[in-house]
C-alpha cells in the first residue's frame, strides 16, 4: 500500500528550478535527468549550474523541532516554537561552496525542509495554511557556532553569514509532508536520519504562527528544524540533504578568502557554549570537559 501511495504522489508532484542558461536565470522544469526551459531548452540537471528555486524576501528558520534534536540536547520543547531569521545574502544553491571563514572552526550543517509561500499569507489558521504554500524545497540550515556567544539571542553571524543558506535542488509542488524520510550525509557517510513526523509542530502550524505578524509574501521560505546529529565540517568535505521526494541537496565546504578582521568586532570563540552546541549538546560536559585530543 506504501508504494502504490508513493508512487501516486510522484505522479502528481511537480519540480521546478533555477538554472543558469546562456548567463541567464531561467525556471526549468525537470523532466527525468533533464532540465526543460519554457523555449524548449534542454539541460541535462547533473550538468546545470543551479540557482536557489526561489527568491525569497526573508528566509525564517525555527529552533527546536524534531524530537530526536530536543532529546539530543536534553532539553525540553517551549510551549510555541521559536524562530531566528536569516538574510537573504546568506542563500546558496545546489552545487554551491558553503565558506567556513577563516579562523572558525566550527560550521555544523543541519539537514531541514524548506516551506516555500506561494501567495501573500497573513493572520491564517492552521488548517488554512496549505493553501498558501506553493511547495517544499530541501536547505541546510548550517550554523557558524564560533560566533555563538556574542550572538546567542539573533543567531545573526551565526546562521546569517554568507553562503550558509543552501536551498535545492527545486522547489517540489503536490508534495504530502507527512511520512517523510530526512538524512544528512558527509562524504557518503550517513549523518542525520530524521523524519517529519518526530516534528512537534507541522509545515501547516508553523506558517500559520508566523503568520499572525508577520506577512509572508511568495517565495518567502520558513526552514522546519533539523533531526539529531549536526556536526562541524571542514573544508573539503562534502555534505548532501536528502529528502523524500524532493531530491538531494549537494554542497562543499571551503575556507574563506581572508581571515576574520581582528581589529572590529567580537573574535570567533571555542566556549562551553560553543563546544556543545557544536559538538551534540553533550551539557553534562560543561566545564569538566576531558581536553580534545
Amino acid at each position: 500500500m506504501r508504494t502504490r501511495e508513493r508512487a501516486r504522489e510522484r505522479a502528481r508532484t511537480i519540480e521546478y528550478r533555477r538554472v543558469l542558461l546562456d548567463g541567464t536565470a531561467v525556471q526549468v522544469l525537470r523532466e527525468g535527468d533533464e532540465l526543460v526551459a519554457p523555449d524548449g531548452r534542454r539541460v541535462k540537471a547533473s550538468e546545470a549550474r543551479h540557482l536557489p528555486p526561489v527568491r525569497p524576501s526573508k528566509v525564517i528558520a525555527v529552533h527546536l523541532n524534531h524530537r530526536s534534536r530536543v532529546a539530543e540536547f536534553g532539553a525540553t520543547l517551549p510551549p510555541a516554537p521559536t524562530y531566528f531569521h536569516k538574510p537573504v545574502s546568506a542563500l546558496n544553491a545546489h552545487g554551491g561552496a558553503v565558506v567556513r571563514p577563516e579562523g572558525c572552526q566550527y560550521l555544523n550543517y543541519e539537514g531541514e525542509i524548506g516551506i516555500v509561500i506561494g501567495r501573500t499569507c497573513r493572520n491564517v489558521a492552521p488548517a488554512e495554511a496549505g493553501s498558501y504554500i506553493a511547495g517544499y524545497t530541501v536547505a541546510d540550515d548550517f550554523g557558524l557556532h564560533d560566533f555563538r556567544d556574542t550572538d546567542a539571542g539573533s543567531m545573526l553571524r551565526v546562521k546569517g553569514s554568507d553562503t550558509l543558506c543552501p536551498l535545492g535542488p527545486g522547489l517540489v509542488t503536490g508534495w504530502d509532508f507527512h511520512g517523510k524520510y530526512l538524512r544528512t550525509y558527509v562524504n557518503g557517510v550517513l549523518v542525520q536520519d530524521g523524519s517529519t513526523d518526530e516534528m512537534a509542530w507541522d509545515m501547516h502550524y508553523l506558517v500559520a504562527d508566523i503568520a499572525r505578524t508577520i506577512t509572508l509574501e511568495p517565495g518567502d521560505v520558513l526552514l522546519s528544524g533539523t533531526p539529531a546529529g549536526s556536526r562541524p565540517v571542514r573544508p573539503g568535505d562534502v555534505v548532501e540533504v536528502e529528502a523524500e521526494g524532493l531530491g538531494r541537496l549537494t554542497n562543499h565546504i571551503v575556507t574563506g578568502p581572508a581571515v576574520v578582521r581582528t581589529d572590529v568586532g567580537a573574535q570567533p570563540t571555542a566556549s562551553e557554549e560553543v563546544l556543545s552546541t557544536a559538538l551534540g549538546g553533550d551539557w553534562e560536559f560543561r566545564g569538566i570537559r576531558p581536553p580534545r585530543r
